[in-house]
């Protein structure tokens, strides 16, 4: 049996060295089987029966890769086992698997090699995930690693529990029982922090719709968990340094921003004439719920109006604001705001007639460029053949699936409703689009391809026609 554990072991380390993609996918998987298992067992629900496998596998999903699209009422359906469960399992999401490996490593060995250091880079930087030699600088470089893990550890702690300690008087301001408080703000600091946007009380976030401090904190926490934990340890460690800052961090943050305040702008302009969502709103509440609204949909997902009573133009920039996302090697999905900022460097480059795409001072390698490109292509297949394979099962509206799978692959977790009522096939077409949304494009190519190859000649060269 030792000898057994023991190979299972090397087997388990080469292949993470050699493909920290493949690994990752692994363990991910595993995670997932895991905590199925868990919350399939009668003490896990609520009523003291066996949930469903499709409900239970999908929760798991939505759970382990921070999304918080759901099958069944959050509120109601699982026990306090249950919800222990999914507190566990958000968390352990949010640090990603290769980071949590790592970091339990370091905790048992006392000291960090240089493979555990490979697999971390796989999260720090999905660029690295093929396996073989980046020769760019890095945003977090080999040497580093063991000071970002520990900076992915204290961020965790630190920051939920503040975020904690800020939300509990706010719950009881809202008229919450203080014992009741205690374990919702410890559970809303989570999933705020995570992006997951889980609710544990009937009503969620509406229930606080007039407790602007509760939201505030809320769009906090998702804003630091959005950000990622690259930008997370340079803040740390350059504090308000900006010349010091990372490109990545610099790029993270102005994108970040931008897109917040874009957003809040567009719903406010096609939605404060709805009277079903913000329309209804003096003029403070609907600036207000629009920021909200901009902020959830980059990754947060909690909502205080219907998603579903939203006119069908701003389900559309919901859409486009979810698709981007988060920052890389964060707890949110999508492309990632890095991703649209280099591709919206290279395509104002291109206009100004410019030979390399360059910000503050830096130039951006085209390997960078092209990386950029195959995500947004690979995003953009996942969500199409999903959206039409969901379409039809269901032969539901459109724009209400695009919007629930844009959702799910962004792991943002709002909903028009549609999610909670889709039968058992469409359930596992949207939990695979989640899995591939969290674990990323980059490293689900890398997955799939063949091990990095050096190319020792080059074709002639033919330029087609495009555009």
């Amino acid at each position: 049996m030792a000898q057994t554990l023991r190979r299972f072991g090397r087997a388990a380390r080469e292949l993470a060295t050699a493909s920290p993609s493949r690994f990752a996918i692994l363990v991910f998987s595993t995670l997932i089987l895991i905590f199925t298992a868990l919350l399939s067992l009668p003490m896990a629900a609520a009523d003291g029966r066996p949930l469903p496998f499709a409900d239970a596998l999908f929760t798991a999903v939505s759970t382990i890769c921070v999304t918080g699209l759901s099958t069944v009422a959050m509120a109601t359906t699982w026990s306090p086992f249950g919800n222990a469960v999914i507190y566990l399992g958000v968390n352990v999401g949010a640090m990603g698997v290769l980071t949590l490996a790592s970091i339990l490593g370091l905790v048992i060995s006392k000291r960090l090699g240089l493979r555990a250091k490979l697999i971390a880079a796989g999260d720090s930087n999905p660029m690295r995930a093929h396996g073989g030699p980046v020769n760019e600088g890095q945003t977090v470089r080999l040497g580093e690693v063991g000071q970002l893990l520990a900076t992915v550890a204290l961020s965790t702690l630190v920051i939920e529990a503040v975020l904690a300690v800020l939300l509990y008087p706010a719950m009881l301001a809202s008229g919450v029982h203080p014992l009741t408080a205690l374990w919702e703000s410890l559970y809303y600091s989570a999933m705020s922090f995570t992006n997951t946007g889980f609710t544990p009380n009937v009503g969620g976030v509406a229930a606080f719709a007039d407790n602007y401090f509760f939201l505030t904190v809320l769009m906090a926490g998702v804003f630091l968990g959005s950000i990622g934990f690259p930008v997370i340890y340079t803040l740390w460690k350059h504090h308000f340094h900006v010349r010091r800052w990372s490109l990545h961090a610099k790029l993270t943050l102005i994108t970040t921003t931008t897109l917040f305040i874009a957003g809040a702008a567009v719903f406010l302009l096609l939605e404060y004439n709805n009277p079903k969502t913000l329309g209804s709103m003096e003029a403070w509440d609907t600036t207000f719920q629009a920021f909200f609204l901009s902020a959830m949909t980059r990754s947060g997902g909690f909502a205080v109006v219907d998603v579903g009573e939203l006119h069908g133009s701003s389900l559309v920039v919901g859409s486009m604001l979810m698709f981007v996302g988060g920052g890389s090697a964060s707890t949110a999905g999508g492309i990632k705001v890095t991703t649209l900022a280099v591709l919206a460097l290279a395509v104002f480059s291109e206009a100004r007639g410019r030979q390399s795409v360059e910000a503050f001072g830096r130039r951006i390698p085209s390997d960078v460029q092209r990386v950029a490109l195959s995500v947004v292509a690979w995003g953009s297949t996942i969500v199409a053949i999903s959206t039409i394979t969901i379409a039809q099962i269901t032969q539901a509206d459109i724009a209400e699936v695009l919007f629930d799978v844009i959702s799910g692959f962004g792991t943002v977790g709002l909903s028009t409703g549609l999610t909670a009522e889709l039968p058992d096939p469409a359930v596992y077409v949207l939990a695979a689009t989640i899995f591939m949304g969290r674990v990323g494009t980059v490293t689900l190519a890398a997955a799939v391809a063949a091990t990095s190859r050096s190319q020792h000649y080059s074709l002639p060269v033919e330029r087609p026609i495009v555009g």
